[in-house]
């Protein structure tokens, strides 16, 4: 009897046991499966209430210093959002998407009094003691009509060019580096027409957050200057502006080895006690035409994106709207802020209607830009 009765509780054991094997099983299924549902579908795209991804958001924060109705942002962000989508109708590819833009007006503050290069110019001649004595009479002036510029208005004919044979005759000998490093010097100066901000802190914020956005999403930005090409290199240099000095196009000087003197460059051999310098020749004005034909030469395929601010970049805008095996645009900057910036409203309301003509799309400093230089800059009363 105690026999049988031990074996009918190793019997009852085990189907409880098994029964408690089952019920766990159920419920693992029921569990894992649960889990799988909830990750496998998403709350409804419409949900009043959602928070915006992060992806979206950040998206949204890129160009966080224009305002909502800005017709750059629009126009901009729908752009974008096409040329990286594969298989839209606006698709561009990776290597296609170049983008252009001046920098003087167009990325940095363009006249205070004059362009930055004109300043400089003025500086090294007139005001430097290491150098103005040994400036020749036609830096000298040149410089002096740059001061009568500012100061009266006047327009010199073919000034551009004088300026920028004189800029290359006052730093004749400099290597690169020294030439540079007096331009840092030069950006270390206070702008005149503002309260709290140096010569080479004159960057338009909001267009920087657009070269960041193009960055940000595949396209390669050059700068397209008139300004000198070394002295682009040197105000880029150590600023907020990410660009390297290959992407960085101006007007050019030659450069020769110290001891090449007349010797041609095809009878010359640099050697390993050679660098290079300033030779004091001035070569070309990147303006009007000439940024085409130099974007054809240095960059070898058509941008997709042009920003500019005078009749200076005219020809750029429409070399790349026109013809374009992609979809392009051309916006231009209008000077119409008198408050925050040197703004000039005839210069703007002559822009705005070429824009409206050549359907380039403008960009209003005073209407489009929460700031301009930073809450910390504030523009001098009377300058």
């Amino acid at each position: 009897m105690d026999k049988w009765n031990a074996a009918q509780k190793w019997k009852a054991c085990a189907i409880i046991a098994a029964c408690l094997l089952v019920i766990v099983s159920i419920l693992y299924a029921q569990g894992v499966g649960w889990k799988q549902s909830t990750e496998s579908v998403s709350p409804p795209a419409d949900t009043e209430n959602a928070l915006p991804s992060a992806e979206t958001q950040e998206e949204a924060d890129s160009l966080s210093l224009w305002t909502a109705e800005a017709p750059l942002k629009k126009a901009l962000t729908a752009f974008v959002e096409a040329a990286v989508q594969e298989g839209n109708a606006g698709f561009i590819p990776p290597e296609n998407r170049i983008a252009v833009f001046d920098l003087d007006g167009t990325l940095f503050c363009e006249t205070d009094p004059n362009y930055f290069d004109y300043t400089l110019l003025v500086h090294r001649v007139l005001e430097d003691t290491d150098y103005k004595d040994r400036a020749s009479d036609f830096e000298r002036e040149t410089a002096l009509k740059i001061v009568e510029q500012n100061e009266t208005g006047a327009s010199f004919k073919g000034l551009e060019v004088d300026h920028g044979q004189s800029i290359a005759s006052s730093f004749s000998g400099m290597t690169m580096e020294e030439f540079n490093d007096y331009i840092q010097e030069f950006k270390k100066l206070p702008m005149p027409g503002y309260e709290g901000m140096s010569r080479g802190d004159g960057w338009y914020l909001p267009m920087l957050q657009v070269v960041e956005y193009l960055q940000a999403n595949g396209f390669t930005v050059y700068v397209v200057s008139g300004t000198d090409r070394f002295i682009v290199r040197g105000i880029v240099y150590d600023s907020p502006l990410h660009i390297p000095p290959r992407q960085i196009i101006g007007s050019d000087e030659a450069l020769v080895a110290p001891e090449q003197g007349d010797t041609d460059g095809l009878d010359y051999v640099f050697d390993d006690n050679d660098r290079l310098v300033l030779s004091g020749e001035f070569l070309i004005k990147n303006l009007k035409m000439n940024k085409v034909t130099v974007i054809a030469q240095e960059i070898g395929a058509q941008p997709v994106l042009s920003f500019g601010n005078s009749t200076g970049d005219s020809s750029m805008a429409e070399y790349v709207t026109s013809g374009n095996p992609y979809p392009s645009l051309a916006f231009m900057l209008c000077c119409d802020d008198t408050e925050r910036e040197n703004g000039n409203t005839e210069k703007a309301d002559k822009m705005y209607s070429l824009c409206e003509e050549f359907d380039w799309i403008p960009v209003s400093m005073k209407n489009d830009w929460t700031t301009i230089y930073g809450d910390g800059v504030t523009k001098k009363q009377g300058a």
